[in-house]
């Protein structure tokens, strides 16, 4: 019966890949493996643990951030960033893409929808940048990577989700995501000024436009306003005040004032935020939904033992498990997305890890610095394929493919930091437990 499980999980696997939809490749693969070799009986526990993901309040947090990335998306707070930004760094040699990581990470820690901040930087900064005489695979490589860092700081869909697949509380796993999420800027604003320094030609200054007015006023109406969101909505968190589900109900009103104030919140941009929040969100439960039932019958077949088995007979102990679980996932990272390796993969693997005396939260951070390599590692990078879209037509896939290897090296660099030194995950959410006593 196990090798049956490891045969559903490869017909799975060979499945998406050939481009059948997520959702109902594992319902069918589950409904096929299972009513064949258990019997249809086996599935009468499957509407509880559906209606379990239906009333789970954690996960009520999906729709409210997605909502409130939506709304930032349409409120015109990326360009006005992008522009304060290149004029305050602009000057500085490699300052343009300095400010490309900045406004990526401010975009992250409100919007945190990837393919709309790489759209919208492609769109608005990229063309700039290739005018000023940035090198093609800099500029391309900065605008990708940026936009990744959604996916790990908070507040990040895949940690709610990842918090709720691995079984820690969602508040602590964005305490633990924020240290690895700004050493990762910090490292790839450090590439980008060594690469200016050694290679001036690829990253010049900018000279500032005449008649461009008083920067002050401009840093602080821009800054202020999006800062202010970070705050209500991670502050709420980290303090104690709200849970995540309520903080990020804090965050979608706060979305709806800033974009007020912007003067975009209109009934056409509502209607859209609606569209696209309830679009997105129906796709991850119905995933959820075919994940629940996939998971049943894997386990049913026994192939949790089956992999708890041979992943405890590893040498090395938790570190030979470490080490394979993380390049299980970097390797499916380069043919199937977050989502899928989150719920067919990370179901799996957590288990193990608890078993093998790993502390679950370090491993939910490990996971989502891994899968955020996945949105930039050919050749299914979703981050690749939005910059291509929007990028101008004589960026060609081989200058984005260049660009962004030394920003996946970065991040597989913080991975291994944050395998070697787990307090870099683990230091801010003890320190909130200390304090929260």
């Amino acid at each position: 019966m196990e090798i049956w499980a490891l045969i559903m999980l490869a017909a799975t696997v060979v499945l998406l890949l050939l481009g059948y939809p997520v959702a109902f490749t594992l319902g069918a693969v589950a409904l096929l493996f299972g009513g064949v070799l258990l019997g249809l009986d086996f599935f009468a526990l499957l509407p509880l643990r559906i209606w379990g993901i239906m009333t789970n309040f954690t996960l009520l947090a999906v729709p409210l951030f997605i909502f409130m990335g939506v709304i930032l998306e349409k409120s015109g707070l990326a360009e006005e960033l992008l522009e304060t930004m290149s004029r305050l760094f602009g000057q500085l040699r490699g300052g343009m893409g300095v400010s490309i990581v900045l406004v990526g990470a401010l975009l992250a820690a409100t919007t945190g929808v990837v393919g709309a901040t790489v759209v919208t930087m492609a769109v608005i900064a990229l063309p700039v940048m290739l005018r000023h005489g940035y090198k093609p695979e800099l500029a391309t490589g900065t605008i990708a990577a940026s936009g990744t860092l959604g996916q790990i700081v908070p507040p990040s869909i895949v940690l709610i989700l990842l918090g709720d697949i691995v079984g820690v509380p969602v508040g602590q796993l964005f305490a633990a995501a924020v240290i690895p999420g700004g050493l990762l800027i910090v490292l790839f604003i450090i590439y980008i000024l060594l690469v200016a320094r050694w290679r001036p030609d690829s990253a010049p200054a900018v000279t500032p436009k005449a008649g461009d007015g008083a920067l002050l006023p401009q840093v602080i109406k821009s800054l202020i306003p999006p800062l202010l969101l970070i705050f209500a909505v991670l502050g709420s968190i980290f303090f104690g005040v709200a849970s995540p589900t309520e903080s990020a109900a804090v965050g979608a009103l706060g979305a709806m004032l800033l974009a007020a104030t912007h003067r975009r919140l209109n009934l056409n941009n509502l209607r859209g935020a609606m569209r696209s929040t309830t679009r997105m969100t129906s796709m991850v439960f119905l995933i959820l939904v075919g994940a629940t039932a996939f998971g049943l019958v894997f386990r049913g077949l026994g192939g949790d033992d089956l992999v708890l088995d041979l992943m405890t007979s590893l040498p090395g102990g938790q570190w030979g498990f470490l080490l394979v679980s993380m390049l299980i996932i970097f390797v499916l990272g380069f043919f199937l997305d977050f989502i899928e390796i989150s719920f067919i993969v990370v179901p799996i693997l957590a288990p193990i890890a608890v078993h093998l005396g790993v502390d679950p939260l370090w491993f939910a951070v490990l996971i989502a610095l891994n899968l955020q390599t996945s949105f930039l590692t050919p050749p299914f990078g979703f981050s690749l394929f939005y910059l291509k879209a929007a990028a101008p037509p004589e960026i060609r896939m081989q200058q984005i493919y260049r660009g962004v290897l030394p920003f996946v090296a970065i991040q597989l660099a913080a991975l291994t930091l944050v395998v070697l030194f787990p307090q870099i995950a683990l230091w801010l959410p003890e320190l909130m437990d200390q304090l929260a006593r």
